[in-house]
């Protein structure tokens, strides 16, 4: 029993200590050994049980702004039951832990430095399944940890945050099997395993930022210090949780009075998702005339609003320029569940009231960029920045500049925005391109093609951020193939998993640190050394 508890303390002290790297100033240099712990546990008897409590406790503090927005916006929905159903979701989440670490203990128990680079594959395989299987959730990818480390944003560019994250897990694995190896073993063997896993990042990671800082010197020669002038709203302007009309013409005159402010000839307007709300482009006409007021002083205007389709809309971004009629339109491609449509509708139709118009959503048939002036502008609807691949289309599509809009006031003063941003920080870098991100209450930014901030406007602050962008060309090799780090991966932790588990009883392996004699001598010694 002492032996189980002291196993349980470490599972559930490794989770919480991996949560905080995902904190609102999350812990980077933690995140160096943050999973270590993880790793500790599959020399455990019980590998999966203690990775899953690991995971559970990892995702529900990580994602504990679950429970308020459920409570304030889920239609009465109790605290104790609010918990209950982010348990729900981290107990799946968390099943992912399980899976790696009932797959990944004979491999670590075998030993070698290979353990090292196949247990980082066989994380980076998970999330990517993770990211596809059920419409996906890319939330919190080990490599978003990484986000204030220098050098991991530009080296994305390359390898994309799944690439990231194999680099995290390697310098995590690398401090794991130096410190569980046996008390025989010399200094320089225990060290050997920490030259190699920390080896690769520290190499990888300056060569990285000095790219970078090569790459900014010729794009600012090349003009990108001039570029065209943007205006980003933040209105700070709350959802209600009961629709109450005289506060909803207080904030959208707000929308509006901070756009005539900004409207100047040949910038852009751009307006966070739901700014509008409940007005329809289209069809209520004061929206239109405010609109065409903002456009007659010469300003192009990207705004939000659903479009119907049927008995359903679209979620849409639309793009209103002088001279130009009827305003262009992106149909947001990726839903959320349980927000703008409901998975098994009428199973869960307790969920309903989580959003507004809940069911009544489509994905949009086609991928769409949006001219602005010289610039094409990608766009991504809130979730949908969270999915690397789908960034990346829009760059091989010729977008030249990103432009992301969310709502973030559904989880108001928490984790969960700046969560968001860091995602979208790390698609800037993947994609080499400039982004534009607006939100209704935070954070909005202007953010470099290398994923770092120039400006920003925190959570619950109202204003405008101006500034000037220029949109780049050309594809990084991330987005000439977003598929490969974690296909190649795959195919690694595949092989890696298969041949740990064929040979394990008939190889000899190195003794661990904690394991007697005789477990060593349970292997037959007639076979030549692994």
């Amino acid at each position: 029993m002492k032996r189980f508890l002291s196993w349980t303390l470490l599972a559930a002290g490794g989770g919480l200590v991996w949560a905080l790297c995902f904190a609102r100033q999350p812990l980077s240099f933690a995140s160096w050994l943050a999973l270590a712990p993880l790793l500790l546990l599959l020399r455990s008897p019980w590998p999966g049980r203690l990775a899953f409590l690991h995971g559970f406790v990892a995702w529900m503090v990580s994602l504990n702004w679950i429970v308020p927005t459920l409570e304030t916006y889920g239609g009465g929905i109790p605290k104790p039951l609010g918990f209950a159903l982010t348990g729900l979701l981290a107990a799946y989440l968390s099943l992912f832990g399980a899976v790696f670490a009932r797959l990944g203990a004979p491999v670590w128990r075998r030993g070698g430095l290979a353990r090292l680079f196949v247990l980082p594959a066989l994380w980076v395989a998970l999330e990517w399944l993770r990211t596809l299987l059920f419409g996906g959730f890319p939330w919190n990818l080990a490599a978003y940890a990484w986000v204030e480390v220098p050098g991991a944003l530009p080296l994305s560019a390359w390898i994309g945050a799944y690439g990231i994250s194999f680099l995290l897990l390697l310098a995590n694995a690398a401090v794991a099997a130096a410190v569980e190896r046996g008390e025989g073993d010399p200094w320089q063997r225990r060290w050997r395993p920490l030259v190699v896993g920390l080896g690769l990042p520290l190499l990888l990671l300056p060569l990285a930022g000095r790219w970078n800082v090569r790459q900014l010197d010729a794009e600012v020669h090349n003009g990108v210090n001039i570029g065209a002038p943007f205006r980003l709203l933040q209105p700070n302007i709350p959802n209600l949780v009961e629709y109450d009309a005289v506060q909803v013409l207080a904030n959208y005159r707000k929308v509006v009075d901070l756009s005539l402010a900004s409207c100047q000839p040949g910038s852009l307007v751009v307006w966070p998702e739901s700014a509008a709300w409940p007005l329809q482009y289209g069809r209520d006409p004061d929206f239109q005339m405010d609109l065409r007021d903002m456009v007659a002083r010469g300003c192009t205007v990207l705004f939000n609003s659903n479009h119907p389709a049927g008995n359903a809309f679209y979620n849409s971004a639309f793009l209103l320029a002088p001279g130009e009629a009827p305003a262009l339109r992106y149909d947001k491609r990726h839903l959320v569940p349980f927000g703008e449509f409901i998975p098994f509708k009428g199973l869960f139709s307790w969920m309903d009231k989580l959003a507004r118009n809940a069911g009544d959503f489509l994905p949009a048939e086609s991928l769409t960029l949006l001219p602005w002036g010289g610039e094409k502008i990608g766009m991504a609807i809130c979730y949908e920045v969270v999915y690397p691949a789908e960034v990346a289309e829009l760059t091989r599509a010729g977008a030249t500049i990103l432009v992301t809009i969310t709502n973030d006031a559904w989880y108001g003063d928490t984790t969960a925005p700046w969560q968001h941003f860091r995602a979208a920080r790390f698609r800037a870098a993947e994609n080499r391109r400039p982004m534009l991100r607006a939100a209704i209450t935070g954070v909005s930014a202007l953010i470099r093609s290398d994923g770092s901030v120039q400006s920003q406007l925190g959570v619950f602050q109202e204003g405008v951020i101006r500034g000037w962008i220029v949109g780049l060309s050309g594809l990084t090799p991330y987005v000439r193939c977003p598929w490969l780090v974690p296909l190649l991966c795959t195919v690694v932790a595949a092989f890696g998993v298969y041949f740990s588990r064929r040979g394990q009883a008939l190889l000899p392996r190195r003794r661990g640190h904690g394991e007697s004699d005789s477990a060593q001598r349970s292997y037959p010694t007639s076979l030549p050394p692994a």
